[in-house]
C-alpha cells in the first residue's frame, strides 16, 4: 500500500514536467502582443474574477507599482475590466473582459490540442488512469476547497490550530 510520502514523491517528480510542457505551449499560443506576466495575469483573473491588484501581483510575482502599470495596459487593450468591490467601495476589483476571455479560450484550446497529442502515446487504460488521478487530486489541491475545509476544521468546537 503506497504511503502519502510515496505519493507525494511521484507527484513532485511528474507534475513539474507536465506544468513545464503546458506553460511552454501556452506561451507559444498567447499571442505576440502579450508578455508572459500579462498572460499569467489573464489566467489568474479567469480563475479568480474580482481579485484585487495585490492578489494578482502576488500570483505573478510583481511589485504593486509594476502590476498597476501592467493592468493599466491590459485595461487599455480591453482585456481586463476594473470594478468596485461590493464589500469596500475603496477597493478595486479586476476581471476579464469578453475579449480577455476569448484570448484565453483560444490559447487554452490550442494548448489542450497539443497536450492531447502528447497523451495520445498512452493506451486507453492509461488515459483513464490519468483522468481518475486528476479527479482524485483536485480536492487536495484546489485552493478554495482547502481554505474552506481549514476554516470548518478551525471552527469546530475543541479544534486547535
Amino acid at each position: 500500500m503506497p504511503s502519502a510520502d510515496d505519493c507525494a514523491r511521484r507527484v513532485l517528480d511528474v507534475v513539474p514536467l507536465v506544468v513545464r510542457a503546458i506553460r511552454a505551449t501556452m506561451r507559444r499560443h498567447r499571442g505576440a502582443t502579450l508578455s508572459v506576466p500579462q498572460f499569467r495575469s489573464l489566467g489568474y483573473l479567469s480563475r479568480e474574477s474580482g481579485a484585487s491588484l495585490s492578489d494578482v501581483a502576488e500570483h505573478v510575482g510583481l511589485t504593486l507599482p509594476s502590476m498597476s502599470k501592467m493592468i493599466d495596459g491590459l485595461v487599455e487593450r480591453r482585456l481586463v475590466c476594473r470594478g468596485i468591490s461590493t464589500r469596500d467601495r475603496r477597493q478595486i476589483t479586476l476581471s476579464l473582459s469578453a475579449r480577455g476571455q476569448a484570448t484565453l479560450r483560444r490559447a487554452r484550446a490550442r494548448t489542450q490540442a497539443r497536450v492531447a497529442e502528447m497523451l495520445g502515446v498512452l493506451s486507453e487504460g492509461e488515459r483513464a488512469s490519468v483522468i481518475h488521478a486528476m479527479q482524485a487530486l483536485r480536492p487536495a489541491f484546489e485552493p478554495r476547497r482547502r481554505r474552506d475545509a481549514d476554516r470548518r476544521r478551525r471552527a469546530r468546537p475543541g479544534s486547535h490550530r
